[in-house]
């Protein structure tokens, strides 16, 4: 079987470095240069989809599509979730308010949410602890979402597996 994972989340999240760090071919992405606000914070940014995929041992194939993380790319969200199986939403830590930029993204996937797994990922953690995972977790029971919630750095591959492992246990259970 082969699976379909997108990863979504905000702008610096990390989609396009896990993507990259999980991968067993070379990672095409659409990368260009940033030219609005996004230019303060990297040089370059994801305008249509990355794309990798990661072999499993049983044979099975993880396509894996990051999407765009800025809002005027949203038409890609809903383009890339198509056949998709599961959200691997990505929420940088290290922002004003990572728990309202979680809720969005949650409110921007929910009709692909409903219907598929999600697995959360807060990265940047280790420059700034605040806010703990418990909040995340906390804001989820509050929507009425079951979805574990994990610490990652997006550039180690044992924290993108986790992911992964997590994303691909659910969907194995049936417990979407």
């Amino acid at each position: 079987m082969d699976y379909k994972i997108i990863f979504g989340g905000q702008v610096g999240a990390g989609k396009t470095t896990a993507i990259q760090t999980i991968s067993d071919i070379p990672v095409a992405t659409t990368e260009a240069k940033a030219t609005d606000d996004v230019a303060k914070r990297k040089s370059q940014t994801t305008v249509a989809m990355d794309y990798g995929m990661l072999q499993l041992e049983g044979g099975e194939k993880v396509h894996l599509f990051g999407t765009p993380g800025q809002q005027r790319f949203s038409y890609m969200w809903d383009v890339l979730t198509i056949g998709g199986l599961g959200l691997v939403l990505l929420i940088d830590n290290h922002q004003d308010d990572p728990v309202a930029d979680m809720v969005f993204y949650l409110d921007a996937f929910k009709d692909f949410i409903n219907k598929n797994a999600v697995v959360i990922g807060i990265t940047r953690m280790d420059l700034s602890p605040q806010p703990p995972l418990t909040d995340y977790i906390e804001k989820l029971k509050e929507l009425g979402i079951n979805a574990p919630v994990y610490e990652v750095d997006a550039r180690r591959s044992e924290d993108v597996e986790v992911l992964l492992m997590s994303m691909l246990s659910i969907l194995e259970l049936g417990l979407q």
